[in-house]
């Protein structure tokens, strides 16, 4: 007998973390920035056939300040990422960033000097989405998939504690130059 079964009627159990996960998760408010033909993609899932407004998401702001989820929608080149960093910066906390498409992830077909190769070389990446361009259906299990992420993150110290202990695996990862496999 647990202790489900001696409340009345109507009492809802949780925490504190799970009830705001939730509402975060529900009131994400996209960034727009769109830089090559994913953004084609990203401007056709806010339309009504896929209806990102079932999300919480309908409304993609232009201004960093009302933003929490970046969209990095196509390639970045070298003189447009100072620009990415500096809105990334004016984001308000939590905030989480999307690398659409190959271009964003990892630079795609373009490997030359012109082209920044993957977005987390200037900004952190919560989540990538692979494909050239991905489709809408793509970015929505994306959305979803980033709401599971928002849902489900510490608060508090247990999040100091978990950023730490990232922090430090981070610190003595192999450096990508000696990575073998499918780098080099």
């Amino acid at each position: 007998m647990g202790l489900e079964e001696q409340l009345p009627a109507g009492v809802l159990l949780g925490t504190v973390e799970g009830l705001l996960g939730y509402m975060r998760k529900a009131s994400l408010w996209p960034a727009t920035f769109g830089l090559a033909c994913c953004a084609i993609e990203m401007m056709t899932t806010g339309a009504p056939r896929y209806d990102a407004a079932r999300f919480g998401m309908e409304v993609f702001r232009a201004s960093p300040r009302q933003a929490d989820l970046m969209i990095v929608a196509g390639r970045v080149s070298q003189k447009m990422a100072p620009v990415l960093r500096q809105i990334y910066d004016q984001m308000a906390n939590p905030k989480w960033v999307l690398a659409m498409g190959v271009c964003a992830s990892s630079g795609g077909m373009f490997n030359n000097y012109a082209v920044v190769q993957g977005v987390d070389h200037v900004v952190p990446v919560d989540m990538y989405l692979p494909g050239c361009p991905p489709r809408p259906e793509m970015l929505l299990d994306a959305f979803l998939k980033i709401h599971d992420q928002i849902q489900h993150s510490k608060l508090g110290a247990h999040k100091l504690a978990l950023q730490n202990e990232q922090e430090a695996a981070a610190l003595t990862a192999a450096p990508t130059i000696e990575m073998k496999g499918l780098l080099r």
